[in-house]
């Protein structure tokens, strides 16, 4: 969907995851060591096989009337809040849905998606992608999303005032004077300090690893001896974790908008910082090249530098709040992940130009997952559970602030911003890093990287092939964020791929 692993406080924290059909699910519970499976843990918990019901008004709020040949289904399965200690520990209900055509044929099984995030809701994703996904695949797949852990409809984190997070989308992303950066210090620490009050020493559950051992547990509830997994953005590194943890149970995962899990905090996010830099250079070229469609004129650089300066001293009043200086950073933020937004941006900046921030807030709160009336999802409270449990290598706040005038001045729009992950410098809970190595003994996963990614930059995407050595790369030549399926060239690798297991060419590049 939208955001990396890794702008404002939490900006930066969410930019920082056989061809025949299997046997019918036994009734009996399945345990997680069963032959030809990967055991989760030493322990062996009884997985009890998903409970589908139906539930045929999911497409609400995702869809405006219900799909045409797509029935859904929902259940619940409950893991335990800790895997490495399942007996001592409570336990989390995770939710998922079932997209399966009316139209299927030649099942093959059922295929896992995650969006990203983290933070980002799989279940609403999956329920809109067993629309927009090819036809071909969701003829073959039971499309299958889940909520994972703290997120959505599965045990949600949820620490953040909706005024806070006003506060915190508000605040100015790159503060140079000391009182505005004690400014943001003081936001983040309450923010952090407010999820540490909440659930004290059950913060470092909500890690990666444990989300990708919640996978495998999935996997046995639905039936399938093998995982059949697509994987967006943050969704790659639960997909790369899980085929480290669980090898032998991988049968094909996708993984696009790759994250290298071998990176720091400190250099995942300067180089977001650079991919931001090189995707709006690419939408500044497209104004100079569509003066028709771009009224902001041939220099966009300067029209959105100067309107971030200007929001500082003397923001535009909306309807109901100011476009402050972090609004206007956000809606930027949120136009460069699809080539597809930067018509609106160029419109937005003009018409904040001209003393209307609407089409400006529209931008930022589509990011921001907040909704009209300014309630937000819990995107962010699990983006940064997740995040600050995962990371052992934050840049302290005093190393941050050492870190924001030198990656100001490489890279001038997004560097000040992106050196400050302050959230995670002050998050009151233990930390539960992932695994970063090769995954011995899986099948061939597929690698996509975006040339011109800005959140998760293309670079990353063969560093992750390599690093699970049996990863195969393939190259979209486009713009934003993701590939798959934007393009004929991507979307026929891929499916080859998912269905009968075809692994693409060596060295594969799709052009625009």
């Amino acid at each position: 969907m939208r955001r990396s692993r890794l702008l404002s406080a939490l900006v930066v924290a969410a930019l920082l995851g056989g061809c025949s059909a299997p046997a019918a699910p036994s009734q009996q519970a399945r345990r997680l060591d069963a032959p030809a499976a990967e055991p989760s843990t030493s322990s062996a918990v009884l997985v009890p096989p998903a409970q589908w019901t139906p539930c045929p008004d999911v497409y609400k709020g995702v869809f405006a009337n219900p799909p045409q040949n797509v029935k859904y289904d929902c259940a619940t399965v409950r893991v335990p809040q800790d895997w490495q200690n399942p007996e001592g520990s409570g336990t989390f209900d995770i939710a998922l849905v079932r997209g399966r055509s009316t139209t299927q044929r030649d099942r093959v099984g059922s295929l896992f998606i995650n969006p990203g995030g983290p933070g980002a809701s799989g279940f609403e994703y999956a329920v809109y992608r067993s629309v927009y996904l090819p036809a071909e695949v969701v003829r073959r797949f039971d499309v299958i999303g889940f909520d994972p852990r703290g997120i959505g409809r599965s045990s949600p984190v949820k620490c953040f005032s909706d005024a806070d997070l006003d506060a915190n989308f508000g605040i100015d992303p790159d503060p140079q004077t000391d009182a505005a950066f004690a400014e943001s210090v003081a936001l983040t620490r309450r923010l952090a300090q407010s999820c540490g009050d909440k659930y004290g020493d059950t913060l470092r559950y909500f890690s990666t690893e444990q989300t990708a051992r919640d996978i495998d547990a999935l996997r046995a509830a639905v039936g399938e001896r093998q995982l059949t997994y697509l994987g967006y953005s943050y969704g790659t590194l639960l997909g790369a974790v899980y085929a480290q943890l669980f090898p032998k149970n991988v049968r094909a995962l996708v993984l696009d908008g790759a994250v290298d899990p071998t990176l720091s905090m400190q250099d995942s996010a300067e180089k977001q910082a650079a991919g931001f830099e090189h995707a709006f250079d690419n939408f500044s070229t497209w104004c100079k090249a569509n003066a028709s469609a771009c009224p902001i004129g041939p220099d966009p650089r300067a029209v959105v530098t100067k309107a971030i300066a200007d929001a500082r001293t003397n923001p535009v009043q909306g309807k109901g709040r100011k476009a402050t200086a972090g609004w206007v950073f956000t809606a930027v933020v949120s136009s460069l992940y699809s080539e597809s937004s930067w018509r609106v941006l160029a419109q937005a900046m003009q018409d904040l130009r001209g003393g209307n921030p609407d089409k400006m807030f529209q931008l930022a709160d589509s990011y921001a997952e907040r909704d009209p009336q300014g309630k937000y999802t819990n995107m962010f409270d699990a983006n940064a559970a997740v995040g600050c449990a995962d990371s052992d290598d934050t840049p302290t706040v005093e190393q941050a602030r050492a870190l924001q005038p030198q990656w100001r001045a490489k890279y001038p729009l997004f560097g000040g911003a992106l050196a400050l992950n302050l959230i995670c410098a002050q998050w009151p809970g233990k930390r539960d890093p992932y695994p970063a190595a090769e995954a011995t003994g899986a099948a061939p996963i597929v690698v996509i990287g975006t040339l011109g990614d800005p959140a998760t930059p293309y670079e990353q995407a063969p560093a992750l092939a390599k690093m699970l050595g049996v990863g195969t790369l393939v190259t979209w030549e486009g713009e934003g964020h993701t590939a798959y399926p934007k393009t004929g060239c991507v979307i026929d690798a891929v499916n080859r791929y998912l269905i009968d297991l075809r692994v693409p060419a060596a060295g594969l590049s799709c052009d625009k």
